[in-house]
C-alpha cells in the first residue's frame, strides 16, 4: 500500500537507518540486536533472520520504476480500463455491507478503497510472489532507503513472533502484504478483523483488508465526508503561478477567478483547494482538496495518486475527464536533462530521476515565471532549450 513515505513507530530505535550494506552476517547480527533491544524474543528473531537472504530481483524491481515517467493521461488510460470499472461495480456490490460500514464509521467513499484495491492487486487476484521476509531484508540492507525498510523488517519479526507471519509469506517486491498491500508496521498499527473470525488475514479476507485499509486512511488523517479530488474547468486568463499543490485558496476564491466544477455539486465554499494541472494549462484540471494529500502517505508518485484519486471519482459516478490538448511533454532522458539544468541553477528537484515529481514541478513553475513563460509547471521542450 505505502511504497515510500512511512511513519516511524515505537519499534524504531536510535540504531534504525544507521546500519546498511556491508557483510550479510554483520547486518543480520545488527538487526538481531535491534530487535532484541526493542523487546522482541531473541530466539524468534534468530529463527526469522537466520535463513533470510538478499533477493537481487527485489533490487532490480526497485530500480526499474519507469512507469512513473509516464504522463497522467497515458498512465491513467493504461490503469483504468472498462473491465476494472466493471469489476469495481462487482466487488462493490459483493461487499456492499462492508463499504457501507466503512462510510458510516470513517466517512470514506467506497470508490477510494475500490480504486486502491484494483490498482494494488486487481481485487486480490495478483498479490505478488516475492518472499516478503527476503524482500524486507534486502531493502533494509540496501543503502538507498534503509530508514524506510529497516523498521519494517523489525515489525515483520514482531508479526512472526505473534504467529501472524509465516516465513513463506509472499507479496510485492517492496514488502507489502495482502489484498491492499500493507506493510508490517501498518498491519501492527491498523490491522482489523473485518470478518469476525478472530484473525487479521489480509491475503485471503477482503473484509479484513478493506477495514484495515480504511483504518489506516483514517489514521493518516482522512477527513470524513470530504472529497479528495474533483475535475474543474479553468479560464484561459488564470494566473498560472497560483496553481500547484503548494498553493491553496478556498473554493469560493477560486470560483471568483473563473475556476468552476466541471460536473457535480461543489463542496463547501470555505473548503481549501489547490488547482492541479498535471499536464499544464491545456490539459486536464482538478481541484485537489486536503484529503488528496493523504494519498501521498500511500504512494509518493503524483501520477499514481492522481490516477487513484481520479479512478475513485469514476467509481463514484464522475464522467471521464476532459483530456484537453496538452503541449507535448518531455521524454525520460529529456526530463533528466531538465532536472540537471534546474539543479545547476540551485533548485532542489529531488534528484535527476526523469520523473516529474512535485519538487520538479515547483522548480519548473518558478523558472517559467522568471522567464516570462506561462507558469503552469508543465515542462516543455521550449523550456528545456531555454535552459
Amino acid at each position: 500500500m505505502r511504497h515510500a513515505l512511512l511513519a516511524l513507530t515505537c519499534l524504531a530505535t536510535p540504531l534504525t537507518a544507521q546500519e546498511c550494506g556491508g557483510s550479510i552476517d554483520s547486518f543480520r547480527q545488527g538487526v538481531l540486536a535491534e530487535a532484541t533491544a526493542a523487546g522482541l524474543d531473541p530466539q524468534a528473531a534468530r529463527d526469522f533472520l537466520n535463513t533470510a537472504s538478499i533477493d537481487q530481483s527485489v533490487l532490480n524491481a526497485d530500480r526499474a520504476q519507469g512507469v512513473f515517467q509516464l504522463d497522467f493521461v497515458t498512465f491513467s488510460r493504461r490503469l483504468i480500463s472498462a473491465s476494472r470499472l466493471q469489476n469495481a461495480q462487482v466487488y462493490g456490490d459483493r461487499y456492499d455491507g462492508i463499504f457501507d460500514d466503512i462510510e458510516a464509521r470513517f466517512g470514506i467513499p467506497r470508490g477510494v478503497l475500490l480504486a486502491f484495491w484494483a490498482f494494488e492487486t486487481d481485487f486480490g487476484q495478483i498479490q505478488g510472489d516475492f518472499n516478503t521476509r527476503d524482500a524486507l531484508f534486502t531493502l533494509a540492507h540496501d543503502c538507498r532507503r534503509p530508514e524506510l525498510f529497516r523498521p519494517e523488517l523489525i515489525a515483520a519479526i514482531e508479526l512472526y513472533q505473534r504467529g501472524d507471519f509465516p516465513l513463506n509469506t509472499t507479496g510485492a517486491w517492496a514488502g507489502e502484504i495482502g489484498q491492499v498491500q500493507m506493510l508490517p508496521r501498518d498491519i501492527i498499527e491498523n490491522g482489523v478483523d473485518g470478518d469476525g473470525d478472530g484473525h487479521v488475514t489480509l491475503k485471503t479476507s477482503a473484509p479484513d483488508a478493506l477495514m484495515s485499509a480504511a483504518t489506516l486512511l483514517a489514521d493518516l488523517g482522512w477527513v470524513p465526508n470530504q472529497p479528495a479530488l474533483q475535475e474543474i474547468t479553468v479560464p484561459a486568463g488564470l494566473d498560472w503561478t497560483l496553481t500547484g499543490l503548494d498553493k491553496e485558496m478556498t473554493v469560493d476564491q477560486w470560483r471568483a477567478l473563473g475556476v468552476d466544477i466541471r460536473n457535480g455539486a461543489a463542496p463547501a465554499g470555505s473548503l481549501p483547494a489547490s488547482v492541479l494541472l498535471p499536464m499544464g494549462r491545456n490539459g486536464p484540471a482538478f481541484f485537489a482538496y486536503p484529503n488528496f494529500r493523504v494519498y501521498f502517505e500511500w504512494n509518493q508518485s503524483l501520477t499514481y495518486v492522481l490516477t487513484a484519486a481520479y479512478f475513485a471519482t469514476r467509481i463514484n459516478g464522475a464522467p471521464v475527464y476532459d483530456a484537453g490538448n496538452a503541449d507535448p511533454g518531455l521524454s525520460g532522458d529529456q526530463m533528466v536533462q531538465l532536472q540537471e539544468r534546474l539543479q545547476a541553477l540551485g533548485y532542489d528537484v529531488g534528484g535527476a530521476d526523469g520523473i516529474l515529481g512535485e519538487k520538479t514541478r515547483e522548480a519548473v513553475q518558478q523558472e517559467q515565471a522568471r522567464r516570462g513563460l506561462p507558469a503552469d509547471a508543465w515542462p516543455t521542450l521550449d523550456l528545456l532549450n531555454a535552459l
